[in-house]
């Protein structure tokens, strides 16, 4: 594997400032035996400027393409690529130096057609990112699927961090114009008889979502797309992924049990009630604070894990119920 070329694929749209700093961090890999493919997906908000300032720093080289989406971005891509594996990364990580050298040795001891990797918090983040990494990292509110499971063979790579070989690229093709386009892929993969794994240690900072409203709108779009890759890829539907539709039932039936006990005089038994959700939210504040060592984003992981949960419980029962995104254009619901 010592001779493995590397080619980092990076989609973007409208995001320059969050190019640069990944970049930056491409600069300091102490492994080089990589290329990188920016491609602008017809931004407004170009990023060629600061590519420029990275090209005798980087092998680098950019392509600006009519908007279409970033999954058939990704694709066009790794179709312009010349390395032996594809390497994608959203635009708002940051890479630790140690990333391709990480994974090249994993990949010489245990040869696999694609993997994936978690993501973590860097310091240098804001408190709700801190806080909604949290969120999204925790066995409280993911069940481990986002990186923190022990069985790797049943990891589904995630676009944010993920790598893929030519040949497997060549074979299923690349990703799907759809809602949840990376587990597809994963998904498609595996049925192509293909192996995947997660590798712990190649995890990336991920700046995610700035704002707590617009992570509920993505989790809640994650929640729709869960629906329509149950319809498309039947047996994929597991029980974790009902777990925040159950939250989002359990939680407001306690609520209304406790608020009915309560008005009738029985606040004893009102409490009990409410006994549960108040278990969860000392469990995520106590979880936080442990791993953050704030109470600030302890508080704060309180918001987000009931955004992300209400997000993907409430988009998930919605499709359920209305099929509203399979009768839409489903890359429009990502912007």
């Amino acid at each position: 594997m010592k001779g493995i070329k590397f080619s980092i694929v990076i989609p973007v749209y409208n995001r320059p400032d969050e190019v640069a700093e990944l970049l930056e961090s491409l600069t300091k890999q102490t492994d080089k035996g990589f290329e990188v493919l920016v491609i602008e997906d017809g931004s407004s908000v170009p990023c060629k400027e600061v590519c420029d300032q990275y090209a005798d720093k980087l092998d680098l080289h950019y392509y600006f393409k009519p908007n279409s989406g970033r999954s058939e971005t990704r694709n066009y891509g790794m179709e312009r690529a010349s390395g032996d594996w594809f390497i994608i990364y959203d635009s708002d990580v940051i890479v630790p130096p140690q990333y391709i050298a990480t994974v090249r040795a994993e990949l010489a001891k245990n040869p696999v057609d694609c993997y994936g990797g978690p993501d973590a918090a860097d310091d240098s983040f804001s408190d709700v990112q801190k806080a909604i990494n949290y969120s999204m990292t925790s066995i409280m509110t993911t069940g481990g699927i986002r990186g923190a499971t022990k069985n790797k063979e049943k990891f589904s790579p995630r676009s944010f961090n993920m790598g893929i070989s030519r040949k497997c690229f060549e074979t299923v093709g690349g990703y799907k114009n759809m809602i949840g386009e990376d587990i597809d892929m994963s998904i498609r993969i595996k049925d192509a008889g293909f192996k995947t794994t997660l590798i712990p240690e190649a995890y990336v900072y991920h700046k995610r979502r700035v704002d707590l409203m617009k992570f509920f709108r993505q989790v809640n779009t994650f929640g729709k797309g869960r629906v329509l890759l149950g319809e498309l890829h039947p047996g994929s539907l597991k029980l974790v992924h009902l777990m925040p539709a159950a939250f989002v039932i359990g939680n407001i039936g306690l609520l209304a049990i406790s608020c009915l006990l309560l008005a009738v005089g029985y606040w004893k038994w009102s409490l009990l009630f409410l006994a549960p959700i108040m278990l969860f939210v000392l469990g995520i504040f106590c979880e936080s604070l442990i791993k953050n060592k704030s109470v600030k984003i302890a508080l704060l992981s309180i918001v987000a894990a009931y955004m992300q949960l209400f997000g993907y419980g409430t988009g998930f029962l919605g499709e359920c119920i209305t099929h509203k995104a399979r009768k839409a254009k489903q890359e429009e619901l990502y912007k």
